[in-house]
């Protein structure tokens, strides 16, 4: 039986990519900082580990055939940063996939990270893919256009009674379902793959994504466009904000500028993820109705 190490298993991510491949028949090794007491996860062994402590990783990964790697940072913690975790923490885990004659190491970064090189986070992910391209372990990287997860932003704005948009709405991505992003990642690695750009099925607009949270809730569309320059704006100023509020910010806003749209994988849509969240909240979800583009 193959054997399969993945990292960040406790994320949103990493959950589904451990469900995926003992589906597929693999054993399933999951790094953890500390054992999960709720949502058990779908392992055959858990490691306990520091990424960020190389010696904590020391013969954690003989034996194994690959490694997947979803391990970052959103939010700045225990005094820890982007370069600490996304870039160091991960090249730490290459550094013993080597030592242990890992097959090969698969990691997941983001779409068009070059034209997010100023954004600190993306900066971190990047520097790290440069070392992952350098290092005798066979890599696969997979970059992601956004996860379901994160268009729930959209559903709570519609939720308080408006959304708020930079520009004209009219920005592309087609998010993507955490278990298709595992479907769609373990495919890339069985292709050998040297680089998948993922997204979901569904290609959106930042307006029609606005108004698909408003038909999720039955509501008639209610949004409101700012001009770009405030989002240029807020760029400007969130150096100065805190490092756990500076960090997203900054990806989140300069993401909106650009389009996220990458090949299209999987089966699952957003209107279904909508109704999902609205259902855990309490709140059914109704049948959409008739929207329009609206900046009333």
């Amino acid at each position: 039986m193959k054997r399969v190490f993945i990292a960040g298993a406790t994320g949103y991510l990493g959950r589904h990519l451990c469900a995926e491949y003992q589906r597929r028949g693999w054993y399933v090794i999951a790094l953890v900082r500390k054992t999960p007491h709720a949502d058990p996860i779908a392992a055959d062994q858990l490691v306990t580990a520091q990424a960020t402590e190389p010696a904590t990783l020391k013969g954690i990964m003989d034996g194994v055939d690959l490694v997947v790697s979803c391990l970052g940072i959103t939010r700045q913690v225990d005094g820890l940063g982007y370069w600490d975790v996304d870039y160091q923490a991960n090249l730490n885990l290459v550094r013993e996939a080597e030592r242990a004659g890992v097959e090969r190491f698969a990691y997941v970064h983001v779409l068009r990270a070059a034209e997010l090189a100023d954004v600190p986070m993306v900066a971190a992910k990047s520097a790290f893919v440069a070392e992952l391209k350098r290092s005798p372990v066979a890599a696969t990287i997979v970059a992601p256009t956004g996860y379901f997860s994160d268009m729930g932003d959209f559903l709570t704005m519609a939720q308080s009674g408006r959304v708020w948009l930079f520009g004209d709405g009219e920005k592309r991505i087609n998010p993507i379902h955490g278990a298709d992003l595992a479907v769609a990642t373990a495919d890339a690695v069985e292709a050998q793959d040297a680089w998948r750009d993922v997204g979901g099925p569904d290609v959106f607009t930042h307006t029609a994504l606005a108004q698909l949270a408003f038909a999720s809730l039955g509501n008639p569309p209610r949004i409101t466009f700012l001009p770009d320059v405030f989002r240029r704006m807020a760029l400007w100023l969130l150096p100065c904000a805190p490092r756990r509020i500076s960090g997203p910010a900054r990806f989140f806003l300069r993401a909106l500028a650009i389009d996220m749209v990458g090949t299209r994988h999987g089966t699952r849509h957003l209107k279904e993820h909508f109704d999902t969240l609205l259902a855990a909240s309490g709140t059914p979800p109704r049948a959409p109705r008739q929207t329009d583009r609206s900046g009333s």
